[in-house]
């Protein structure tokens, strides 16, 4: 049932900063979070030009430790955790035994046989259960560590030249990550992001939250709220899971091949293999209408398949999305038609990514 009243949603450590900057505020995975302030466009083109930072605190943590961990973890995640360095940072997939999608996650590793792995905001609970069934007799321990941190994604050209004076280290480079202060106090800060754009993703105690926010506010960088967020990554082409992502798609169709290491075992690994092996019925591919229109989630394909993830792209001036097609129709460069409310716009298939700094 959807919440009726805001007493309901969870709200992050940066509720009140959020309505002294005058965002919109709207229900999103149980948690009351900032959808824009300025507007989507212009925070969307300040990450792409400068630097933005967006409040991801709804997002999961999970803590695996024990000597059993890395085999453990080996087990659960789609890619090959044993390639992970001390202060590494690797993607992959958690997987059903047919194959299907459970989540899409970053897993860092924190000590010798200690994991941080954050987890998508609607599927936190899930996943924790799916983990916890997994590891009865193993050497290892599963935490819930959702209430012990805030989340603050710094995005965009400038973003490492602004963070980096608030912090007593180098920041880490791309996939790593490193425990240093940032504007005083302790924070992981780790090489990742969602947006396309150089960067630093920081988890902290939920109580120091607002000493960072406000300081990377002081430094010149501006507050971006989720819609911008969803804008930047579609044109990144980074799969949102409920929509390009979900339990009835497996890795291959989606285009995550890339990081399933069947020969690891994880679980679902026999299925992924097979359907590589045979190939894929349909594909997801990224699209650019050539004319005008706006594609949304569920919009048909003519001919078969239908928009994961569409809207207007704040940098290319079009209408952009995702879909499924059929796999003879998933060639970049090949023409398609998306109904749109009834209208049919014409489309052209992709590559990845949609937005390129040289474009």
């Amino acid at each position: 049932m959807a919440a009726t009243a805001s007493e309901t949603l969870r709200r992050t450590a940066l509720f009140d900063r959020h309505v002294a900057a005058g965002a919109r505020l709207v229900p999103f995975a149980g948690w009351e979070m900032p959808v824009q302030y300025a507007g989507v466009r212009e925070e969307h083109l300040a990450v792409r030009s400068h630097a933005g930072v967006f409040d991801v605190s709804h997002m999961g943590e999970v803590e695996t430790r024990g000597p059993g961990a890395p085999a453990f973890l080996q087990r659960m995640l789609s890619n090959d955790v044993s390639k992970i360095a001390l202060g590494g940072a690797q993607y992959s997939v958690l997987c059903r035994e047919d194959g299907g999608v459970l989540d899409d996650l970053f897993t860092y590793r924190l000590g010798e046989n200690r994991y941080l792995t954050v987890t998508n905001a609607a599927n936190h609970e899930k996943d924790l259960v799916w983990l916890r069934a997994h590891a009865g007799g193993l050497d290892v321990e599963l935490a819930d560590r959702i209430d012990d941190f805030a989340m603050l994604a710094v995005q965009g050209p400038a973003a490492r030249a602004l963070l980096a004076p608030l912090a007593d280290g180098a920041l880490p480079t791309r996939f790593h990550t490193a425990e240093l202060r940032v504007a005083g106090v302790p924070a992981l800060v780790c090489g990742t992001g969602y947006t396309g754009e150089d960067g630093a993703e920081l988890l902290c105690a939920p109580a120091d939250a607002g000493t960072i926010w406000d300081a990377l506010l002081a430094a010149g960088v501006a507050p971006a709220g989720l819609a911008a967020r969803d804008t930047l990554r579609l044109e990144a082409c980074y799969h949102l899971y409920g929509n390009d992502l979900m339990e009835s798609r497996g890795p291959i169709e989606a285009g995550l091949g890339w990081c399933c290491k069947e020969d690891t075992g994880f679980v679902g690994a026999e299925a992924v293999a097979a359907v590589r092996a045979a190939g894929a019925a349909e594909r997801l591919v990224p699209f650019e209408l050539t004319g005008p229109g706006i594609p949304r989630q569920g919009n048909p394909v003519v001919g078969g398949g239908a928009v994961t993830s569409g809207t207007f792209s704040p940098s290319l001036e079009r209408g952009i999305g995702m879909a499924y097609v059929p796999v003879e129709r998933s060639a970049v460069g090949t023409a398609i038609e998306i109904d749109v409310r009834g209208k049919l716009r014409p489309a052209v298939v992709k590559d990845k990514p949609l937005y390129r700094k040289d474009a």
